[in-house]
This record gives C-alpha cells, sequence and structure tokens, in this order.
C-alpha cells in the first residue's frame, strides 16, 4: 500500500504548455491608447488572443471587420528586434520594438493607409 500526497500525481505527465499574455502593465498602457481612439469615435472593439507563442490585441472598426491594427508581444524576438509590434490591415509591421509605450506611439499618430 502506498500514500500518494494530493499535490503529487501517479503519472509523471509534462506541465500543460503556457501561452503569451500581456501583463497588467502592458495592457493598461494598450488601453489607454484604445480607450483614447475609442472616445474620439474611430475604434469601436478589441479582442485579446493568447496564444503559444504571441500575444495579440486586435482593434476593429467596427466588430464584423477584419482588424485595423494587431499590437503583438512574441517573446521569441525579444533580444533581436523586439517583442513588441504593431502590425497593419495588410500585414505590414508599422513598427517594432523592445519598449511597448514607444511601439504604441505610431497608433496615436494620424495613420492612413495606402492600397
Amino acid at each position: 500500500m502506498r500514500l500518494v500526497h494530493s499535490n503529487e500525481s501517479s503519472s509523471k505527465s509534462p506541465p500543460a504548455p503556457m501561452n503569451v499574455s500581456f501583463d497588467r502593465r502592458e495592457l493598461s498602457t494598450i488601453l489607454n491608447v484604445y480607450g483614447r481612439k475609442v472616445a474620439s469615435g474611430e475604434w469601436r472593439d478589441y479582442a485579446i488572443d493568447m496564444l503559444k507563442d504571441r500575444a495579440v490585441f486586435s482593434i476593429f472598426k467596427r466588430a464584423s471587420e477584419m482588424p485595423v491594427f494587431r499590437v503583438e508581444k512574441d517573446p521569441s524576438l525579444r533580444r533581436k528586434q523586439g517583442q513588441y509590434r504593431v502590425v497593419g490591415q495588410n500585414g505590414q509591421v508599422l513598427k517594432r520594438g523592445h519598449e511597448l509605450a514607444q511601439v504604441l506611439k505610431v497608433l496615436d499618430g494620424d495613420i492612413s493607409l495606402v492600397r
């Protein structure tokens, strides 16, 4: 007979993979910019996706459309170009870097997409 503690599992299963997410400070920084644009009537909706390799904050003009911008956090790029980037509607990277506040400045200006 063997005594098993509640925190000890009888089978050694690998831990569940963690998803990448925005921390409270990052989310607050993003929502400050988002709130200003909602107040001015430019944006109406958002979505947050936490994937295995990155976190994505998608910004919409209308809920039924494709996102106008995506703010992405990709920790695998932390030591290279920076883990934060803003991606436009057509997939073009508008700005990337190590500091989220600096990267989000691209959203504060008047951006017009050339098609």
